[in-house]
């Protein structure tokens, strides 16, 4: 019973039961764990938890002289000792020192107790320790040793929490790196041999300084040319594995090199049904970046072929999506353009034997299993005068279908060709009430195009059999389609379905709602189009389905942004500061400058006069270790301006609420340079702020944790994405306050409010008030899943 009862504390304290049962076989070892976990429980008043437990077994596993028992578990329970390198100081402390008394002063300063590493100082850190070692991890990749990187932030911060600083370091390194690729994975000696060649024996400082370092740190633009994609030439379509070749083919591709001028031609061929997400920004880049890496054309071509779900909206915003990210079509097309042309080869495939009109209901179309159709050897005659009655409007919705005479990839018998649908096309009118499928228009509109490569995500991969088979059925020009892995991010949900529910239920205002990943959502929160390409590249041309951390994707919006967006101050939570020796008669004008690192690029002006207002969280009247803003005796200065203030009265509502502060001012080279400077606003402009955390994930700012990584995963929320929102998502500042230099600024231009983060002027500003959308904090939070 009692072997029970010390199995059950041993695992408590965070022992695998594997480990329990072997510390069981050690006496001693388990009567001094049970004698440890009996002083912190009694010290604690309550249950030990497992950081705190895997600590007590290390000191019951590694202590020698059990007289400091208890001496050691007192600080351990009371947090003082809190981890590993503090125990492995505090255990050879007491072995060098073996008297007594032990002098607790030199103790405590030799174990790093009440030192608080902040995770700001192990980025930093970490930042510090890659950067010396960039030119190597650029060339060796995750052959590197990492150990290196953890080693040397941990000699700088030598009471850090070990698993912390890995988790910097990964987070860093992913960053630089990009995901790890197949030569990622390949023995050390091979891929330095490799890499060498790669850059031409260049140095590691050319490498870093040309920026074009190795795979995934290449632009887009030089993956696609380069070796990454290893894709035919124009004309070449037939040594694609898989490619069917028939006795026309080679004719065929004769004729399409004469009209393409050996050409490369691909396509962007999104649906009007919706709006364009971050996944279609990778399709965007690589369509349009694959043309023009390698001199070739792309078309932009709207599916139009469901009329019941397209709307005028969608074309706008698409159109305007493409050219936001930068990229200009060779010409805009639509598969209505060639609906005549479509339905004149429906009837040659029916003449051929190769299609028939179908009876079968929609339900019974479904799945991979479906029964062969009673109707699939009807004559060709009958299918004939059939279709064309379907063109005549002769059958109800459902009630007829043409059918392919195929077995495709996945299964699927017979796809579907045309279907009945009474509803005016936004182009054509009236004109037809038969509308063409996806697995019919795709390839042909493609071949009519003279596409080269059709470029689509995976999931298109078992429609890749019915492309070739179609093509070749009717002795057209067939292009090659080569599939991709989608871009996906956790945390996020892009079904357009889903995303109309949101709006439905007020949970997001529209469309362009700065919390969805929407690309007009993603424009209006401020994120810049060459962040989101930049990210595109990082995350690079994968065969594999590819879903990213979204912070990887503000990584790369802080690294445009921070060379972009001109500086300005601002206060969003004011208190209000009266300066009582102002040292001027009237307001000063002080000079800032728009980029701090690089003068060059200007100055703005902003006034300096006798009240100020800082932020209420820069003051404390009753500060807490490590504060070092502004509190009694404690000076600050105010950026920008040469002077620090400090603190002479504080001044009391009815309430108790502090409303305002005195303070006198001193030149900053006049005295001892103060702990901190905070920024500050003067005869200030009022504003809106909107503060977005995530839909889904992690709320720093308002105490929410949402676990659940796929909010469109019904088996990971059986709730529903609905019942897994984050209620606390948008916080609206009304009276922000921000300095004067932006009383000119219009939709869509970017800021960075010092010490806030970066923020971008909403649409929905107007005369007189501004409206801030925050984009992104200044550094990822170290707190964010």
């Amino acid at each position: 019973m009692a072997a029970l009862d010390s199995l059950s504390l041993f695992t408590s304290l965070g022992l695998s039961e594997q480990k329990a049962r072997e510390t069981l076989k050690n006496s001693a070892l388990s009567a001094q764990l049970r004698e440890a976990a009996t002083q912190a429980q009694q010290t604690l008043g309550s249950t030990i938890d497992k950081a705190t437990g895997i600590l007590l077994y290390g000191l019951a596993s590694r202590l020698r002289d059990t007289r400091r028992l208890s001496f050691l578990v007192s600080y351990i329970a009371s947090k003082k000792i809190h981890t590993e390198p503090q125990l492995s100081a505090a255990l050879e402390y007491v072995r060098s020192h073996p008297l007594d008394p032990i002098d607790t002063v030199d103790f405590e300063r030799e174990c790093g107790v009440g030192v608080i590493v902040t995770p700001e100082q192990i980025e930093e850190a970490v930042e510090a320790a890659i950067n010396r070692h960039r030119p190597q991890l650029l060339v060796e990749r995750y052959h590197f040793n990492m150990g290196l990187l953890m080693g040397e932030a941990r000699a700088v911060l030598k009471w850090a929490d070990g698993k912390m600083i890995k988790n910097e370091v990964d987070m860093q390194v992913l960053h630089l790196l990009g995901p790890k690729l197949e030569a990622d994975l390949e023995k050390k000696f091979k891929v330095a041999k490799a890499r060498l060649e790669e850059t031409d024996r260049r140095t590691a400082k050319d490498v870093v300084e040309n920026g074009e370092t190795a795979d995934q740190t290449l632009s887009l633009m030089e993956q696609l040319r380069g070796e990454a994609l290893k894709f035919h030439k124009p004309g070449e379509n037939y040594k694609t594995p898989g490619y069917v070749v028939t006795p026309h083919t080679m004719n065929l591709l004769k004729q399409h090199l004469e009209i393409t001028g050996g050409q490369v031609r691909t396509r962007f061929p999104p649906e009007p049904n919706g709006i364009l997400h971050i996944g279609h920004a990778k399709a965007i880049n690589f369509n349009f970046g694959y043309a023009k890496a390698n001199n070739g054309i792309c078309f932009l071509r709207f599916d139009d072929t469901n009329p019941e779900k397209e709307e005028a909206k969608f074309f706008t915003a698409i159109c305007d999506m493409v050219a936001w990210l930068g990229y200009t079509p060779y010409k805009v097309t639509y598969a209505s353009d060639y609906f005549d042309q479509l339905y004149a080869w429906a009837v040659e495939l029916i003449r051929r034997g190769l299609a028939y009109v179908c009876h079968q209901r929609g339900e019974e179309l479904k799945g991979h299993n479906t029964l062969p159709s009673p109707w699939r050897d009807r004559p060709m005659e009958e299918s004939l005068l059939l279709f064309e009655a379907m063109r005549k409007g002769k059958f109800s919705e459902g009630e007829a279908t043409l059918r392919m005479k195929l077995v495709m990839e996945d299964g699927k018998m017979d796809p579907v060709a045309y279907r009945v649908k009474y509803t005016p096309h936004h182009r054509t009118g009236d004109k037809w009430c038969i509308y063409p499928t996806y697995d019919y228009t795709h390839c042909l509109c493609d071949s009519i195009e003279h596409i080269t490569h059709s470029l689509c995500t995976k999931e298109f991969q078992a429609r890749r059999s019915s492309y070739f088979w179609l093509c070749n059925a009717l002795d057209v020009y067939c292009p090659v389609q080569w599939e991709y892995g989608r871009l996906n991010l956790h945390y996020a949900v892009v079904s357009k379905r889903k995303i109309l529910q949101l709006v439905a239920t007020g949970a997001v205002r529209d469309w362009d709602d700065p919390r969805l990943f929407t690309l007009t959502a993603l424009r209006r929160r401020g994120f810049p189009p060459e962040a989101i390409n930049n990210f595109c590249a990082r995350v690079g041309v994968t065969v594999a389905q590819t879903t990213m951390e979204p912070h990887l994707l503000e990584a790369c919006v802080r690294d445009v942004l921070n060379d972009t967006a001109p500086r300005a101050m601002a206060v969003l939570e004011s208190l209000r500061v009266i300066i009582t020796n102002f040292p001027a008669a009237k307001s000063l004008d002080i000079q800032v400058p728009n980029f701090p690192a690089d003068e060059t690029k200007g100055f703005h002006q902003v006034p300096f006069a006798p009240i100020v207002f800082i932020e209420r969280t820069d003051f404390k009247e009753e500060p807490e270790p490590g504060f070092k803003r502004l509190a009694w005796g404690q000076p600050v200065g105010l950026r920008h301006t040469g002077y620090v203030i400090e603190l002479q009265h504080v001044v009391k509502g009815p309430s108790g609420c502090v409303e305002s502060l005195e303070v006198t001012c001193r030149r900053a080279d006049a005295g001892e340079k103060p702990k901190a400077f905070i920024h500050w606003v003067s005869q200030p402009l009022m504003c809106e702020v909107r503060l977005y955390e995530r839909l889904w994930g992690y709320d720093l700012h308002f105490g929410c944790r949402f676990q659940h990584k796929n909010p469109e995963d019904p088996t990971e929320v059986p709730g529903g994405f609905l019942s897994d929102l984050n209620l606390a998502s948008l916080h609206v500042v009304d009276a922000a306050l921000v300095d004067c230099s932006v009383a000119l600024a219009k939709p869509f231009d970017k800021f960075q409010f010092e010490r806030l983060g970066y923020f971008s002027v909403d649409p929905d500003s107007h005369q007189g008030k501004l409206v801030f959308n925050r984009t992104v904090t200044l550094k990822e939070d170290p707190g964010k899943v």
